[in-house]
């Protein structure tokens, strides 16, 4: 149980390293925040908050995703290599991805609203 525990130490260590060296995630969790307090303030449903929930998430995790990866290719490939850009381009795009997606779920529920 002790080990389990600990897991959850290492998870927020990652958190705070993403949120220390990655400019990204600040902007989105920064972006997260705004959407929490406009989704207050127009009192979205239960079913609208799952949304924003699930898009939200998908976000963070993608930037977190990213970030790993990024800090795995430094490792391994601390030169600049062209297969070394592909695969950091390749996990940006999917951050690019998930953010676009979230933006078009949040002007579907909040464009109604205004």
């Amino acid at each position: 149980m002790r080990r389990f525990l600990k897991s959850f130490g290492y998870s927020f260590e990652g958190i705070a390293y993403a949120f220390k060296f990655e400019a990204n995630f600040r902007f989105h969790m920064a972006a997260l925040i705004i959407v929490a307090f406009a989704g207050w303030h127009f009192h979205l449903s239960l079913s609208e908050w799952l949304w924003i929930i699930a898009v939200s998430g998908i976000v963070i995790m993608a930037e977190l995703f990213n970030t790993a990866i990024e800090v795995l290719v430094d490792l391994v490939s601390p030169e600049i290599h062209p297969k070394a850009k592909i695969v950091k381009d390749i996990a940006s795009a999917a951050v690019l991805i998930a953010a676009i997606l979230a933006a078009i779920m949040g002007f579907i529920i909040f464009i109604p609203k205004l």
